[in-house]
């Protein structure tokens, strides 16, 4: 009930988020459901086609886990544990804010899935695709609950887990006054650098093994053997991980050769916000080579054998990550308010700020633009080859 309560009386960008999140649960759902009734036709190869599902899950997943994080409703402040709302309390909060609006998306999917199989009628375009969503045979319930159930139970249990209470937080929130401990590098850039190897590698192996391992998509497209998804996701992973290593190198890259005091602050800031934008980075590197990597396995004249579910599906995984991305920065933004105010109060003009933003923009576009298109050239190579 407090959760519906603070929904009210959110802001609205905090409402269009959360809009947002409900609308890539509705399409993940959505997904899940089709591959349901493709199965009651045709049971071989279900399996294979779910797991297509999982790459958009787990953007939207990571999307809501973003929106849940820059929910200003959620963030401790003076006065909350007195009442009973301490950071334990308002991470349960943040996460069943996050599963309330994913509920509302898989509702949407359920009767969006029923209106075009055919079994609610009386609206436009009612039983439309009821061939390919197995209107001939009685739905499951019992399946089709569980699969709407995928995403809301993920969701909360990533938010809690992504917000849960550490004690160099409450320590901060219990001393405001104490002075800022600089941040350590971030690790898990050779972590990320080894699976994203091991994940090319992967996906040159099983790119050997031609169409004997089909893995289609919940489109029309055949031939993928199962270990080119194993690798896409390993190497997702590995960008993931590496994403705040990559950012924090190009911080101290910024401030290197006797730098001025633009490029000082511009590299200073980069790396205090590596940690909380390099892996949002990380992931749409990762998706755009991909989607790279795709576009090359066909000429210019050749057919594309994408469905309208492989569109959705693949819309769902660049707009959640990007829109990821998007959070980030602004929750990197909103941290460092503080700092802004106090260089403005010491007279730093507005254009070192401006041109230090437009630094750091720079500087991670140089470096994870050539790092996309390498990773995409050595993922198509096997695809092509």
């Amino acid at each position: 009930m407090l959760a519906l309560r603070l929904a009210r009386g959110s802001h609205p960008l905090v409402l269009l988020r959360r809009l947002l999140v409900a609308a890539a649960s509705a399409g993940v759902g959505f997904l899940l459901l089709c591959t349901l009734g493709w199965a009651m036709n045709h049971p071989a190869g279900s399996v294979l086609r779910l797991l297509w599902c999982v790459l958009p899950l787990a953007a939207t997943v990571q999307f809501a886990v973003a929106a849940a994080r820059t929910d200003p409703s959620t963030r401790p402040r003076p006065g909350l544990s007195a009442v009973g709302l301490g950071p334990a309390q308002l991470t349960a909060l943040a996460a069943a804010s996050t599963t309330l609006s994913c509920t509302l998306g898989s509702v949407v999917a359920l009767l969006f899935f029923l209106h075009l199989r055919g079994d609610l009628t009386g609206l436009p375009f009612d039983g439309a695709a009821s061939d390919l969503l197995g209107a001939g045979q009685p739905l499951p319930l019992a399946a089709a609950l569980t699969l709407l159930a995928v995403v809301p139970v993920l969701a909360f249990l990533a938010t809690g887990f992504a917000l849960r209470p550490r004690k160099s937080r409450l320590v901060d929130d219990a001393d405001p006054e104490r002075p800022a401990t600089p941040k350590p590098a971030p690790s898990g850039l050779p972590w990320g650098v080894a699976l994203t190897a091991a994940g090319l590698a992967v996906e040159t192996y099983a790119s050997r093994g031609g169409s004997e391992a089909p893995l289609p998509l919940p489109g029309r497209f055949e031939g993928s053997p199962a270990g080119v998804l194993a690798g896409w996701s390993l190497t997702a992973l590995g960008l993931a991980l590496a994403g705040p290593g990559i950012a924090h190198l190009c911080g101290r890259l910024l401030q290197m050769l006797r730098p001025g005091a633009t490029r000082l602050l511009a590299g200073r800031v980069l790396m205090d916000e590596a940690a909380r934008i390099g892996r949002p980075l990380g992931v749409v590197c990762a998706v755009v080579s991909g989607g790279f990597a795709a576009a090359a396995l066909y000429g210019p004249g050749d057919p594309r054998p994408f469905g309208p579910l492989t569109g959705l599906g693949a819309t769902l995984i660049v707009g959640c990550t990007v829109a990821t991305l998007l959070t980030a920065v602004l929750e990197a933004r909103h941290a460092r308010t503080e700092t802004t105010a106090a260089l403005v109060r010491v007279g730093a003009p507005t254009g070192l700020l401006r041109t230090a933003a437009a630094l750091r923009a720079g500087a991670l576009l140089a470096v994870f633009g050539p790092l996309t298109w390498l990773i995409a050239a050595l993922a198509a190579v096997p695809l092509t080859g």
